[in-house]
C-alpha cells in the first residue's frame, strides 16, 4: 500500500509529534501512540516532519527537537536495512558511515582516557590520526548536500535534508575544535575540554549517521527515479571521496553519459554586441576564467556555474534549477536573502566578503545583474583565491621562461 493511502497512521505521527513539542513525556506519547505508529516508514516521518515546518513549526524547532522525535520513533526506524548494489551512490555513503562510525567509537575511547589526566603519547598520535581521518570525511557531506540534497528536494523532499545539513555545520563546528586541540601541545591542559568534546562529537556523529541511514537515505531511495542514481553517481565522482572510501564499481553505464544529458551538444553561433562565439568557444572561455562564477536568476534559482579547474567551493549540476536558499546552511541564509532583496530593490550594487579557506584567502562578490533598461535579471557570485595577489609588490613587466 501506498503511503498516501494511510492517513489515519501519518496524522497520529502529526499528533505524536504536535504533542512532544509541547513539552509531553516521551515515554507516555510513545506507549499512548504504540499502535498507531507500528510499522511507520521513513519516508512517512519524513514528509510529516516537511507538512509541519510548511504548517508553522519552525525549521529550528524540527531540528532542536530531532533527537527527541528519533528517542520516539527509534523502534519504528532501528529495523529499517538499506540494500543497494555496491556502484549506488547510497552504498558509498553507507560503506562511509562505517569508518566514520569506528572513528568516533576510537574518539569516545580517547575522550573517556583524558578523563583520567593527560593523554600518554600513544594516545595523543590517536588523537590526531582521528582528526585527520574525520576531516577527510568533508567530502562526504560535500557530496549530500551538493549532490544529494538537491536531488531530493527535486521530488519533494526537502525539509530533512536541511535539517541534516544543519547537523553537518554543527560537526564541523566540533571538528574544527577537535582539530585544534589534536594539533595543540600535549599536556595536561587540554585533556578537560578533550573529554567533555570528544564525548559530544562522537554522541552527534553516532545519531546522525543513525538518521541518516534509518530516515534520509530510504527516503531517498523511495522517491528518486532508478535512472537518477547513474547521474547522481556520476556528480559524486566528480567531486571526489574520502581517503578511507572503497573503491566502488562503475554504474551499469559510463558515468559521462548521466551528465551529458544536461548539456546541449549544438555548435549554433551565439551572437553579442560586441563580438560571437560558438557554443564550445563561450564554454571554454568560461571555464578558462581565473575565478568561480555562478549565477543566480530573477526567480532566485541556480542557473549556471563555470568549472574552472581549481574551484573553491564544490558545484555540482544537480543545483541547476535550485532555489538558491537551499544551497546555502541556516547560519548565512539570512545575508543571502538581504542581498538579494536589496539587488531587486535596487539599493545595493555589489555585495563584497573576505575570508580564510585551507590556508588561502578568498574574495567573494555579488554583483546583481540588470538587462540594457534596468530590469532585474539575477545575480553573480564571483569567487576568487586571492592569495597569491595579496603578496604582490613592486612590477612585472617580463615573461618568466618557465610559463609564468
Amino acid at each position: 500500500m501506498n503511503e498516501t493511502d494511510r492517513p489515519d497512521r501519518t496524522e497520529a505521527l502529526r499528533e505524536a509529534l504536535s504533542r512532544l513539542h509541547a513539552g509531553e513525556d516521551p515515554q507516555a506519547l510513545r506507549e499512548a501512540f504504540r499502535d498507531a505508529l507500528d510499522g511507520l516508514t521513513p519516508i512517512e516521518i519524513a514528509r510529516t516532519e516537511q507538512e509541519m515546518v510548511a504548517q508553522g513549526v519552525s525549521r529550528d524547532d524540527i531540528r532542536s527537537l530531532c533527537d527527541v522525535h528519533l528517542d520516539l520513533l527509534r523502534k519504528q526506524v532501528e529495523s529499517v536495512d538499506v540494500s543497494t548494489p555496491a556502484w549506488h551512490p547510497v552504498s558509498i555513503l553507507m560503506e562511509e558511515h562505517k569508518r566514520i562510525l569506528t572513528e568516533a567509537d576510537r574518539l569516545r575511547a580517547l575522550a573517556g582516557a583524558a578523563r583520567s589526566g593527560p593523554l600518554a603519547s600513544g594516545d595523543d598520535e590517536a588523537l590526531k590520526d582521528v582528526s585527520a581521518h574525520l576531516r577527510d570525511a568533508a567530502s562526504h557531506f560535500s557530496r549530500e548536500e551538493n549532490v544529494l540534497f538537491p536531488y531530493m528536494e527535486r521530488y519533494g523532499i526537502s525539509e530533512p535534508p536541511a535539517v541534516m545539513w544543519t547537523e553537518h555545520e554543527t560537526i564541523r563546528r566540533l571538528e574544527k575544535e577537535l582539530s585544534t586541540l589534536a594539533d595543540g601541545v600535549p599536556g595536561g591542559g587540554r585533556a578537560p575540554r578533550l573529554a567533555q568534546l570528544g564525548s559530544a562529537l562522537a554522541e552527534q556523529l553516532a545519531n546522525h549517521i543513525f538518521k541518516e541511514s534509518k530516515i534520509l537515505y530510504p527516503s531517498a531511495l523511495r522517491v528518486i527515479p532508478e535512472e537518477d542514481w547513474v547521474r547522481i553517481r556520476a556528480e559524486f565522482d566528480e567531486i571526489g571521496y574520502c581517503c578511507f572510501t572503497p573503491q566502488a564499481p562503475a554504474p551499469p553505464r559510463r558515468a559521462s553519459e548521466g551528465l551529458s544529458e544536461r548539456s546541449g551538444s549544438a555548435d549554433g553561433e551565439i551572437r553579442l554586441p560586441t563580438g560571437r562565439f560558438s557554443r564550445e568557444e563561450l564554454r571554454a572561455v568560461l571555464d578558462a576564467l581565473p575565478v568561480d562564477i555562478s549565477f543566480v536568476d530573477a526567480a532566485d534559482e541556480v542557473r549556471y556555474f563555470n568549472q574552472t579547474k581549481d574551484r573553491i567551493f564544490v558545484r555540482s549540476p544537480a543545483v541547476i534549477g535550485r532555489p538558491v536558499r537551499h544551497c546555502h546552511p541556516q547560519k548565512s541564509l539570512h545575508a543571502v536573502e538581504q542581498i538579494l532583496a536589496s539587488f531587486k530593490a535596487g539599493t545595493r550594487d555589489e555585495a563584497a566578503f573576505w575570508l580564510t579557506l585551507g590556508g588561502r584567502r578568498v574574495f567573494i562578490r555579488y554583483v546583481p545583474v540588470r538587462s540594457r533598461d534596468g530590469t532585474y535579471l539575477g545575480t553573480l557570485e564571483v569567487t576568487q583565491d586571492i592569495t597569491g595577489i595579496q603578496g604582490l609588490t613592486g612590477e612585472k613587466r617580463l615573461l618568466d621562461e618557465d610559463g609564468g
